[in-house]
């Protein structure tokens, strides 16, 4: 199989890291690998900018693999009239339904249950109406999703027989899309690699240099696997370090800049037959909104909104969050969910935005959008903080145009025409489907599965166990995956470790009780062999693995965040990010 410059293989990672750090410097330096730093980077890069960009972590390892995992266009915005803002996601959310990231993000509707038979309906389906039209202008008149469809209260219990009889008079159904976050995001930066951007995930920047006149002229960064110090020389660099900002901000000697607070969200993770419907649920709660999303295999629930402080590396569902959860979701659910019907927690931090600190140089610039604000921090050095996932194109788009400057009109952004890694041809491998699965004895939830991850690199997938069948093999103990996948994880997807795999690639540590720990052994065995793994690396790797898992369910028994976070310590983390003290 011939490795091209979109694998984030461990080779064109130190690849990337000696080019990135040589005498000819770049011209784009991008700190964060969530998806906004991914998207800067594969907008400057197919801008045809000499482009860089680093992560401390894995690939989405913050916000960006812990979110709702939806593409929408935020219907709760429409109560504040905001119509810019919905409009505005709901072109991005057609742009990846149907030409970014077919395979990746999929239509899914949901029901919105109605408790009173005609005020709210009518006031419901006039915002539900709105929705359905903006995302029609967005898409220039084509309707790429369904529209609202009303239901009395016999035709939603049949679309959702779950949901209690006194829990509505009637619904309305509407579509949105769900996606896969954390491969989004892999995604987004294998894509912007084969445009040639220079990716580099456990590379942390220690220091932001100056020159003498006080521009930012580039960081010291350091390689977390190997410990190797190095140089980035940049003419310019974006701060996409989303709840990190500040701390980021700071390597620059200076305060000015954007402010951002953490919020905390959680969700939980139940099997598929728990639930008995065909649709999700959309409800409004006191302090969020509330979510049951369906995916092959499972629910998600969540989520919550409250403010965080405690270690942002590590944020944990406590016992209060997840009763919490349950509360709201039971308060419509005929049979109320307990806590041995959870797969798993998981918990993200949201950057929330605040008010822009005051510059110390006023003639530093702010572009300011309804939900993301671009700022310069110092002269060479911005910072990019608010939006959301669906919205990552036009976040990556501002951040070049602000970086670029005057000189922007000239090398516009085309990154609205530019198909995500697996995108191009998917439509020509989902016609195989049904083929696929009776040439390899598969099912056709298997065949689903690989295209829904893969699109039309399912062939790669294919290729592999053509050359050596056992690659073909479902894993002993996580049997809705193939061996195949877990090599493409290492291979293809830049997972260095087996936590990478196992959170943020197979993603056993949401869908299965134990986190994904059963499998682990076969695991490790594959990627020891594909990364040069010694036994002892392989016994460090399980090891930490299985004090994470430990201490998340320890985490689960607390009901503060302090003591929750307590449990989640440094040891259970193969690379722990440099202590900076700036």
């Amino acid at each position: 199989m011939k490795i091209s410059a979109s694998h984030l293989t461990a080779e064109n990672r130190s690849r990337a890291l000696e080019a990135m750090s040589d005498d000819e410097g770049v011209d784009i330096l991008v700190i964060g690998g969530g998806i906004t730093g991914a998207g800067i980077a594969l907008d400057a890069a197919t801008r045809g900018l000499r482009t860089a960009v680093v992560e401390a972590g894995d690939w989405a390892s913050g916000t960006s693999s812990w979110s709702s995992k939806l593409v929408h266009g935020g219907l709760r915005y429409l109560y504040n009239l905001d119509f810019h803002l919905v409009s505005e996601a709901l072109t991005e959310r057609g742009l990846l339904l149907s030409r970014i990231a077919p395979h990746l993000v999929k239509a899914q509707p949901f029901l919105w249950p109605l408790k009173m038979p005609v005020i709210e309906r009518t006031y419901s389906a006039v915002g539900i109406g709105m929705y359905d039209a903006l995302a029609r202008i967005g898409a220039r008149g084509r309707k790429i999703l369904p529209n609202q469809r009303h239901y009395t209260k016999k035709g939603a219990r049949q679309l959702f027989p779950d949901i209690k009889s006194d829990a509505l008079t009637g619904a309305i159904r509407f579509f949105d899309a769900r996606v896969d976050d954390a491969r989004l995001v892999v995604d987004v930066v294998r894509t912007a690699a084969g445009y040639g951007a220079l990716a580099a995930n456990r590379t942390q920047v220690t220091e932001l240099l100056k020159s003498s006149t006080g521009r930012v002229v580039g960081a010291r960064i350091t390689d977390l696997e190997t410990g190797t110090e190095r140089t980035v020389t940049a003419r310019h660099v974006v701060n996409a370090t989303g709840v990190w900002t500040e701390q980021t901000e700071r390597l620059g000697g200076t305060e000015a800049g954007l402010k951002v607070l953490a919020s905390k969200g959680i969700h939980i993770v139940v099997p598929r037959d728990r639930i008995n419907a065909e649709t999700g649920i959309f409800l409004r709660t006191e302090k969020s909104v509330l979510f049951i999303i369906p995916w092959q295999r499972y629910w998600v629930i969540g989520t919550t909104d409250t403010p965080y402080e405690q270690n942002y590396s590590r944020p944990v569902a406590t016992r209060e969050d997840i009763d919490y959860v349950l509360e709201h979701a039971n308060a419509i659910l005929d049979t109320p969910l307990t806590r041995d019907d959870i797969l798993s927690t998981y918990a993200g931090l949201r950057p929330l935005l605040q008010p822009v600190v005051e510059k110390e140089d006023e003639t530093q610039s702010t572009k300011v959008s309804r939900e993301h604000t671009v700022t310069e921090v110092a002269p060479g050095l911005s910072a990019i903080a608010g939006g959301k996932l669906t919205t990552y194109r036009v976040m990556g788009r501002d951040a070049v145009d602000f970086a670029l400057g005057a000189t922007a009109k000239a090398r516009p952004s085309v990154t609205q025409d530019i198909p995500l890694v697996g995108a191009e041809g998917f439509e020509a491998a989902r016609n195989r489907a049904d083929a696929i699965a009776r040439e390899r004895g598969w099912t056709a939830a298997r065949v689903d599965s690989l295209l829904e991850r893969y699109g039309s690199e399912i062939d790669d997938v294919l290729e592999l166990i053509d050359e050596d069948p056992t690659w073909g093999r479902p894993l002993e103990h996580a049997p809705a995956f193939l061996r195949a996948e877990v090599l493409l994880a290492v291979r293809y997807e830049g997972a260095l470790h087996l936590e990478d795999i196992l959170i943020r690639r197979v993603r056993l540590d949401m869908e299965q009780r134990d986190r994904g720990l059963a499998a682990a052994e076969e695991i490790i065995e594959i990627a020891a062999a594909e990364l040069g793994w010694s036994q002892e690396t392989r016994t460090k790797e399980l090891e930490t693995y299985r004090r994470r898992v430990e201490s998340m369910a320890a985490a689960e028994t607390h009901d503060d965040d302090a003591s929750a976070a307590a449990e989640v310590t440094a040891d259970t983390e193969i690379a722990p990010k440099i202590a900076l003290h700036s």
